[in-house]
């Protein structure tokens, strides 16, 4: 009887390894998981977005835009980070009009 405990708690470990790991998956994709010739179906999606809140900028900028965006996630930290205390729209770097 003592030899199927020891294996029931084996297999008990296991399923329990095996659970805490799916319940710990990460599923978000990240940058180095999109591929290059994904880029203009990105930038399409970004469009329409921003087209149906009203603003509407042209897919080669948004591509652009995440071209740039990659390039500098690819670039290693920064060794110190400057406050942005206005934008060049006028706005605060806290969102709010000036």
């Amino acid at each position: 009887m003592a030899e199927f405990q020891w294996w029931l708690l084996l297999v008990g470990l296991v399923l329990g390894g095996g659970i805490v790991a799916v319940v710990y998956l990460d599923g978000a994709r990240r940058e180095q998981d999109i591929e290059s010739r994904e880029l203009p179906a990105e930038a399409a999606w970004i469009a329409d977005r921003l087209k149906a809140t009203g603003r509407s900028i042209d897919e080669a900028t948004i591509a652009q835009v995440l071209r740039e965006h990659r390039a500098y996630r690819a670039e290693p930290p920064p060794d110190r980070l400057g406050s942005v205390d206005d934008l060049p729209d006028g706005r605060h770097a806290d969102g709010e009009a000036s």
